[in-house]
């Protein structure tokens, strides 16, 4: 039972992150009810698998740390570009995965992110170009973050999870 467990926790979880990348590309919100799926999910998932990937003190310090310094970055940026430049769901996320994660993983989680981020700009803003063949200002292109997290903490996870097969028994 806990097989199926473990299982449909990471299987729900992935299912919410693509939801929350769907919904912040379209309307630039994560909203609550899934950012929170993803922080209960991983709670269950670790106490399922008896903190066998990470202590109970790791997941408290990833989700401390994902939140914190994402937070910390909010706040800097906000006062120095005097607008809102992360929103408050992209903190919380990464807090949620800090949970699934550690402290250690949730910062190259957010470091991959952010440049998946600057990726993604880059392409958009050229991609915008062409399209009205006009030059793009790239110090006020502005684009959701959310994707570029999902895709460090998707990638820092599967790395993180690799084993997960031999532990379930597969």
């Amino acid at each position: 039972m806990t097989t199926v467990i473990t299982i449909a926790c990471l299987l729900c979880t992935l299912c919410l992150l693509g939801i929350l990348t769907f919904i912040d590309l379209k309307i630039r919100l994560l909203p609550n009810k899934y950012v929170g799926g993803v922080f209960a999910l991983g709670i269950i998932f670790q106490i399922i698998t008896q903190f066998h990937f990470i202590s109970p003190t790791e997941v408290t310090l990833g989700a401390i740390t994902g939140a914190g310094l994402l937070l910390f970055v909010r706040y800097f940026a906000n006062r120095i570009y005097k607008q809102d430049t992360l929103g408050l769901g992209d903190v919380k996320l990464m807090g949620a995965a800090g949970v699934w994660l550690g402290m250690d993983h949730i910062l190259l989680a957010i470091s991959l992110g952010a440049f998946a981020g600057l990726i993604h700009g880059l392409i958009y803003g050229a991609v915008m170009s062409r399209r009205t063949g006009e030059k793009v200002n790239f110090s006020t292109l502005s684009i959701p973050a959310g994707p570029g997290f999902i895709f460090g903490i998707v990638t820092v996870g599967v790395f993180k999870f690799h084993a997960l097969p031999i532990y379930i028994g597969m």
